[in-house]
Parts: C-alpha cells; sequence; structure tokens
C-alpha cells in the first residue's frame, strides 16, 4: 500500500479530488458535508492502474486547523501539494509547504485542479517557483478537474510511478504508529488508526501505550480484517488493556524506543523561536519549552514523554501563531544536565559537529526514508562514537533505542565506552587502589565507587599494575600494608564462623564481639577482607562469586525464597544479596519478583 497526504489552502479542491478519485467521501462529519470544509482528517482508497493500492489522508486546509493538518501530514511519505487554477497559490499553500518542507518529505505531486474554471498555466508557473529551493521542487506536476474527470487518469498514472520511486519501507523494523483517530467500538472495545510507516503489526502481539503494554486484539487495513499488517499501510488496530489513548499517542514495539522528556535538536536556519511552543512530531502535539545553545542548537523539554530517536523530524509551532515557526532534527533522546557555567555554550558547538563520525543515524523507523547528510540543516545526524563521546558509556540496547547503528562491543556484557574516557576510568581505578588504606579494593566496591553499572566492567578495566585475585583489586608493583594483628584475628574468626555455612551472616551484635564494627568494619572491607552486603551483613569476599555459582543451579526463574534455600541462609541475608547480584549483573530481576541468573558473569 502506497500512503500519500494532501496539502494545500481551504477550499481548493481537495476533498473533491480524493472523491473523484476513489469514489468515496473522505468528509466523514456531517458539518464538514453541510460547511462544504474539510474540519478533521478524512480517509479514502483508491486502486492503481498497476494495482497498487494508493490510501489517502486527506487534511483541513483552513488555518485554525493547522494541528489537525499537522498530525495527517506527519508520519506520510509522501504529500499531494494542490492549487486551485482559479485561485492560485494562497496563504495555506505556502504553509503547508513549509511544513513539508521542514519535515523533510521530498516526494509528492502537484497537482493544480479547477482546471475546467481556469487556465491552469498561471498557476502551475507560480507553484513552480514556490517550490524552488524545497525538499519538493522537482516533484511532477499536472491539471485536471475533480468537477469533470479531466486529467484524473494521468493522475492515476503518476500516482502509481511516485509509489514506485517511494524507498521500501523497513518491515522488519520497530513499530511506532502514531494514533490519529481514536474511538471505541460496542462489543470491541478500543481502536486506534493511523499510517504505518515502519513495522510490522500482528494481532495477538503485545505493544507500549504510555509505557503501559497493550494486547492487540485485531487488526484491519482498508476495511478489511489482517492477522498481520506490514508498512507501509493504513491501519486500525483494537486494543485490549486498561488504556485510554488519543490522538498524538504511538504504538510501540516494547523495548525499542526511549521514552524522554528533553532532546537536543537542530534548529532549521532563522531566528530560534521563544515563548511557549508546540512540537509536532507524527500524529502528537506537545507543550514544549526551549533552551537554546548556540550553533543552531537547542534544547527542548517537553510537557510529556515522547518516543524520539536521533534523526527524528519534527516542527515547533507558537500556539499563538497558525503558521509553523521552525523544524528541528533531533541529534540526543538522553541529553546531559547542564550545570556548570559555559556547559550550554560547550553542548551547543560539540552538537553543531556532530555526524563527522562513522555509524552515523539514518531517519528513525516510523516517520519517512532516510534524509541524506547533506539535507539535513547545520550538519549531519550523529552516531554511535558521537554518542559515546557525549555519554562516556553505553550498552548496545541504549544506542540502538537511540537510533543508531550498534557497532561490535569491545567490552563485555555489550557495552561501548568512549575511548577517552575509557581511559579516565582506567586511571581513575589506578588511583582509586593506589589511595585505599591498604592499596587494595574489592570488585564491588570499586563498581560502586567508578559509579559503572556492571562489575563486568570492572574487571575489563584491570590492568597492569593493577591485579585481581578472589574478587579483590591489587597493585602488583606496591605490597599492601598488613592489617593490624586484631583485625586479622577478628577476621580469621569471621571466616571460621562461616567455613560450613557461607551465607549465613551474623548478625549485628555477633559482628561487634567479632571486633568488626565500625572503623574496624570500615578498614576491613576497604582491605578487601569482607564484604559488607549491606548494613548489619557482612560475609566473606568472595560471596558473591559463590552465591551466584550455587544459584546458577536452580531451574530459571527462580523466587527469593528458592535461592534463600538454596544458599542455606534468612531472607535477612538472601534479599539484600540478591539485590547486590542484581546491581552487579550477575542476576536479573523479572516483573514478578523471580529472578535468572546471567550467562556472562
Amino acid at each position: 500500500m502506497f500512503v500519500i497526504a494532501t496539502a494545500g489552502h481551504v477550499d481548493h479542491g481537495k476533498s473533491t479530488l480524493v472523491r473523484a478519485l476513489t469514489g468515496m467521501e473522505p468528509d466523514r462529519w456531517a458539518e464538514e458535508r453541510r460547511r462544504g470544509m474539510t474540519i478533521d482528517l478524512g480517509f479514502a482508497w483508491t486502486a492503481l492502474p498497476s494495482g497498487r493500492t494508493v490510501a489517502f489522508v486527506d487534511v483541513p486546509g483552513h488555518e485554525r486547523f493547522v494541528t489537525t493538518m499537522l498530525a495527517g501530514v506527519g508520519p506520510c511519505p509522501a504529500a499531494m501539494i494542490v492549487v486551485a487554477a482559479d485561485e492560485g497559490w494562497c496563504v495555506q499553500s505556502g504553509e503547508h509547504l513549509a511544513a513539508l518542507d521542514l519535515l523533510g518529505v521530498r516526494h509528492g505531486l502537484l497537482v493544480i485542479t479547477r482546471a475546467d474554471l481556469a487556465d491552469p498555466a498561471p498557476a502551475l508557473a507560480e507553484a513552480r517557483t514556490r517550490l524552488r529551493g524545497t525538499c519538493l521542487e522537482a516533484i511532477p506536476a499536472l491539471a485536471v478537474s475533480g468537477a469533470t474527470g479531466q486529467g484524473l487518469p494521468e493522475l492515476a498514472t503518476a500516482l502509481d510511478r511516485l509509489a514506485a520511486g517511494l524507498p521500501p519501507p523497513d518491515t522488519d523494523g520497530p513499530v511506532r504508529l502514531w494514533a490519529d483517530r481514536v474511538f471505541t467500538m460496542t462489543g470491541a472495545g478500543v481502536v486506534v488508526t493511523g499510517t504505518l510507516a515502519a513495522g510490522t503489526l500482528r494481532a495477538g502481539q503485545t505493544l507500549h501505550l504510555g509505557g503501559e503494554p497493550v494486547r492487540v486484539r485485531g487488526l484491519q487495513t482498508l476495511n478489511t480484517s489482517a492477522g498481520a499488517v506490514t508498512a507501509t499501510a493504513r491501519v486500525a488496530v483494537n486494543l485490549r488493556g486498561p488504556v485510554s489513548p488519543s490522538r498524538g499517542d504511538a504504538l510501540l514495539t516494547p523495548g525499542a524506543w526511549h521514552l524522554t522528556t528533553s532532546a537536543d535538536v537542530r534548529l532549521s536556519p532563522g531566528e530560534p523561536p521563544k515563548g511557549d511552543l508546540f512540537l509536532h512530531i507524527g500524529s502528537a502535539a506537545v507543550p514544549t519549552r526551549i533552551r537554546p545553545l548556540g550553533e543552531g542548537t537547542a534544547r527542548l523539554s517537553f510537557a510529556r514523554p515522547l518516543p524520539l530517536r536521533v534523526g527524528d523530524r519534527a516542527l515547533l509551532r507558537d500556539p499563538s501563531r497558525s503558521a509553523v515557526t521552525t523544524g528541528v532534527v533531533v541529534l540526543d533522546v538522553r541529553p546531559p544536565v547542564l550545570t556548570r557555567r559555559g556547559a550550554a555554550a560547550a553542548r551547543g558547538a560539540a552538537l553543531a559537529a556532530a555526524g563527522a563520525s562513522p555509524g552515523a543515524a539514518k531517519a528513525a523507523p516510523g516517520t519517512r526514508d532516510a534524509v541524506p547528510r547533506d539535507a539535513v540543516p547545520g550538519g549531519g545526524l550523529p552516531g554511535a562514537a558521537d554518542l559515546l563521546r557525549w555519554h562516556g558509556l553505553l550498552s548496545g540496547a541504549d544506542l540502538a533505542t537511540m537510533g543508531v547503528t550498534v557497532p561490535p562491543s569491545p567490552l563485555p556484557g555489550g557495552w561501548h565506552a568512549d575511548p577517552e574516557h575509557w581511559a579516565g576510568l582506567r586511571k581513575a581505578l589506578v588511583e582509586a587502589v593506589t589511595g585505599a588504606g591498604d592499596r587494595r579494593l574489592t570488585v564491588e566496591a570499586a563498581t560502586h565507587l567508578l559509579g559503572l553499572p556492571d562489575r563486568r566492567l570492572t574487571r575489563a578495566l584491570i590492568a597492569p599494575p593493577l591485579t585481581v585475585e578472589a574478587g579483590v583489586i591489587g597493585r602488583q608493583d606496591l605490597a599492601p600494608p598488613p592489617l593490624p594483628a586484631h583485625l586479622r584475628h577478628a577476621i580469621d574468626r569471621l571466616r571460621a564462623e562461616l567455613a560450613g555455612r557461607p551465607f549465613e551472616a551474623p548478625n549485628a551484635r555477633r559482628l561487634a564481639e567479632l571486633g568488626l564494627a565500625g572503623r574496624n568494619l570500615v578498614a576491613a572491607e576497604r582491605a578487601g577482607a569482607v564484604l559488607v552486603v549491606t548494613d548489619g551483613v557482612v560475609l566473606l569476599p568472595d560471596a558473591a562469586d559463590r552465591a551466584a555459582e550455587r544459584l546458577r543451579s536452580l531451574p530459571a526463574p527462580f523466587t527469593v525464597s528458592q535461592a534463600r534455600v538454596a544458599l542455606r541462609t534468612t531472607r535477612r541475608v538472601a534479599v539484600p544479596l540478591l539485590e547486590m547480584l542484581d546491581g552487579l549483573g550477575r542476576t536479573i530481576r523479572r516483573e514478578d519478583g523471580s529472578r535468572t541468573c546471567t550467562a556472562v558473569n
């Protein structure tokens, strides 16, 4: 299926043209038919000479309905710009063209309507002049009459050629279906319609809506039930779940999108907008605040989370004006906090230089085809190297949801690091071990000290002069100072008590009796002689490794109770120990509270 949106000034014959091509009435409301003016999105479809199906999203042309117009054209890959021969180029003709240009729509047709009422040549010449310098300047043009049928066969042929020339959609990509219509059907429940620009929808699959899981109860495309629908298509999705969606919400492939309340963007050339704004992306219109960063870049903050990716194109509009204010290209959906003096300017300069690295992003699935780098206002799109330079450390899943190509990972656990940041972490680890009272740190303590999300990264940082043995990092060139005799004696007594039951941690009273409380406990932990799981739970340094090894023998997933029995300990110890293993990446906690062990430890 090929989906195309109409665009153009009010009363220039967009709906009449769609009606003549399809034999269907795109104006769904009696008020629209009574007034002869489209006020909401209309939908119709027909078969082209080749057998392809074209579906039209008919948008209103009046300035009061610019938000509705943007909701219709946002997800569409192509547009049909309609200009009446007897009126020529008008205000909304220009505003609709500006929106399409800023959204990066490069495929379409210029159609001069009412060719039976006036010579179409002057209107065509003026429209060609107006299109010059935009993404749509080279689109084919023709004249038609919806009233007499003049030029309609030629228009159908032109639509066929347009459809054949569109880049193929990514049918294996993640789904982001922007809802442009929401209604309830008796006996069926909530139905959401939209333009599926990428991915595949299947009956029975689970999607996310507003961060909550929903199930696809049924699918229709062009009023026909289907078990699966692939992009590009107009689709109606019957949902099962306690949800109340509205226009502008998005149905998402779980885990494939990053929901963000802020993003750093590149602005289209011109004066940066100010004041209260609305961001238009897909069918969404979200209140937005803007903070200019310099170099044609800005930080946007949204009133609600949005599923965005690097390369997304969107529009900013001042609600006090009908016209679109500026266009934006998303550069980073996880922008860092700016607190220091000069941080905003430095961030703007870094964003302005984005795109020079390999692995640059493509336009995000769910909007339209990839935009050439030289077509992006101000420069290219960030790649994985840019994002890592800005964030230091990201997982492969992070990079994928942010919208860039994920390179092979040189680090364990699928992690990626900026080389300079990685070198800084290695230096910091050496300094931390050297500065420790006994020149030793447990892997767990070092992981916490460096703020790393995975203990495997800490182990990957260990290189001469550092060594690791039994979960304790030391310096091979510096012998650790000996522990005081009273601490060695206390630790020997603890080791003897835990010899048979290594996870039966002594209580606070017994720790005090052993001499492992207060400063003594702190010194023992720094020396790597004990593992402090949480306040009052102290075990030997290898307890985390031994616990993970024992838990791997359990059938997955396992409960806290099963883990407690396997470890031969109490909930007082089992619960914080499992939470530590979660944080170290040794176990994964599921939504129901059960856990599985990771394959790599």
